[in-house]
């Protein structure tokens, strides 16, 4: 088994694709204009309290207000809120090192006994803007590293429940005790085990010249601002999932190559070797086969290995799966047969399809009735096993006497949406022709106006493998014509990730052109 990270770099921020054996399982898209990332602290001014939802609205930022429930302002919010105050009258270390904590606020206290309106609080994001709502707030702070998670005002030494071995758990409890700072707790994550005394302090360490280079910020900082950074996408992903089985990882910008190259350098000197930089002509999705595997992973129908398929509907309320076995209809000696092969395929492929799109919510999945109590057993564990690779917190439901399994699982960022379908370029989806359209006729005319009026060198036109074979079949190809029509020679490139009645102008310096 072997696991692959590939990353593209566009121009409003990159592509992340995360590979297990050379098949697609996750699919990210880093975009460098937005905001409010899962993680990021910020220093809030508390809006509106409002004592019927026992919340608080804060503003971040963010065009909406923020969401801040009384259940997420943790036990030591009154420590927080004290700190935060002597930090920005510059009357506190950055380390904590003796600050006194305050007690425990009450469980089932009220939000209006914490939080006043106006007030400067800092929080952190847990849950990134989604559809019409804002980002979701808390104020029990955290900086995850990549064998433990700091975490301030507290005391307390926490083990992934992952981590079964009793000596080893006790080990790694001796040794955290020894070296954390005072006023400062963690969680020891799973990928922490059997790791040196030397990694983990040194995961410590960073976390907490992290902690302390953000308090530095909020002594001069003002509303609105980010106290603490998260890392970007792709550094989070390699943080979190980066192990013995990870043999490569291909990226096409030289920039993010460096920038990779020295994170990889800092958290896993050994593993510095696996970046490599591609320099191809061909795209890099492209070379590797990618954009036909999204293309047909992100349909509205998904087919299973061996027959069968799922379709996927989406609503604001949940999400629906419905699994039909199609032409494995007859493959098996009975019906039950029948209907237990494809639901094992079925599962394998909806646990892909939920990290692939990064579905969260209510997941209502229809598979195929079965009769034996025991082959719904065998269903319901083996979704648990597919789903034991997912990062997201989950929770599956047994099979209901309909055959319907729920699943829920944590979002915490809008889902992954792509279009697969196009509509056709004459009639725009409404089934009747009102005008006659021709693509060609308007990239001829961009093409003059770039060739003649601009006087543009070296241009490429980037277009649909349809519309490339159009314009450069035959001798006397529509490429041939507009040689002969303006002097100059024009570099078709096909590209499978553009709609059919989509292009793109490149000039000499591979720069997409921006047309009027």
């Amino acid at each position: 088994m072997s696991n692959e990270l590939v990353i593209s770099a566009t121009q409003t921020g990159s592509r992340i694709a995360l590979l297990k054996d050379k098949g697609l399982l996750e699919y990210h898209r880093e975009d460098d204009s937005r905001q409010f990332t899962v993680g990021e602290i910020y220093l809030g001014t508390v809006k509106k309290v409002v004592a019927g939802l026992n919340a608080a609205f804060i503003d971040v930022g963010y065009e909406k207000d923020a969401f801040l429930h009384y259940l997420d302002l943790g036990p030591k919010v009154q420590s927080l809120n004290k700190y935060t105050k002597q930090v920005q009258s510059r009357n506190a270390k950055p380390d904590l090192g003796g600050f006194k904590i305050l007690p425990d606020i009450n469980k089932h206290g009220k939000i209006s006994e914490v939080l006043t309106r106006n007030q400067k609080i800092l929080v952190q994001v847990v849950k990134e803007p989604i559809s019409t709502k804002g980002p979701r707030l808390s104020c029990e702070l955290s900086l995850a590293g990549r064998y433990i998670v700091l975490v301030p005002f507290s005391k307390a030494v926490s083990i992934s429940k992952k981590i079964s071995n009793s000596d080893e758990r006790k080990r790694l409890m001796r040794l955290m005790n020894s070296i954390t700072p005072e006023n400062f707790g963690v969680i020891i994550r799973t990928v922490a085990e059997s790791k040196s005394v030397a990694e983990l302090h040194t995961d410590l360490d960073i976390l907490v010249q992290k902690w302390k280079a953000g308090m530095e910020l909020l002594k001069t900082a003002k509303p609105r601002d980010v106290i603490v950074s998260e890392m970007s996408k792709t550094s989070s992903i390699l943080r979190d999932v980066l192990n013995e089985s990870f043999d490569k990882i291909t990226v096409d910008d030289k920039d993010m190559f460096e920038e990779i190259q020295t994170y990889i350098r800092q958290i896993a000197p050994d593993k510095e070797g696996i970046v490599k930089y591609y320099s191809g002509k061909v795209k890099l999705f492209e070379s590797l086969g990618l954009e036909k595997q999204i293309k047909l992973m992100f349909g509205r129908s998904v087919s299973i290995r061996g027959g069968g398929y799922l379709i996927i509907e989406h609503t604001e309320a949940l999400h629906v799966i419905d699994v039909n076995s199609g032409n494995k209809s007859n493959r098996e000696v009975d019906q039950e047969a029948t209907a237990l092969a494809v639901n094992l395929e079925a599962a394998a492929e909806v646990a892909r399809q939920l990290r692939l799109r990064d579905m969260g919510g209510i997941i209502v999945v229809d598979f195929i009735d079965l009769r034996r109590v025991e082959n719904r057993r065998l269903l319901q564990q083996k979704m648990k096993d597919e789903m034991d690779g997912d990062r997201s917190k989950y929770t599956i439901l047994p099979l209901s006497k309909f055959g319907l399994m729920q699943i829920t699982r944590q979002r915490v960022r809008p889902e992954v949406d792509i279009k697969t379908a196009e509509s056709c370029p004459t009639c725009n989806g409404t089934g009747t022709i009102t005008a006659s359209i021709n693509i060609s006729d308007q990239i001829e005319d961009a093409l003059a106006n770039l060739l003649e009026n601009q006087n543009e060198q070296g241009l490429s036109l980037v277009v649909h493998p349809y519309l490339y074979a159009y314009f450069t079949k035959g001798i006397f190809s529509i490429r041939f014509s507009w040689w002969r029509k303006f002097g100059k020679w024009v570099k078709i490139v096909e590209d499978s990730s553009l709609a059919v009645t989509e292009y793109n102008f490149l000039n000499a310096m591979k720069e997409e052109i921006k047309l009027d």
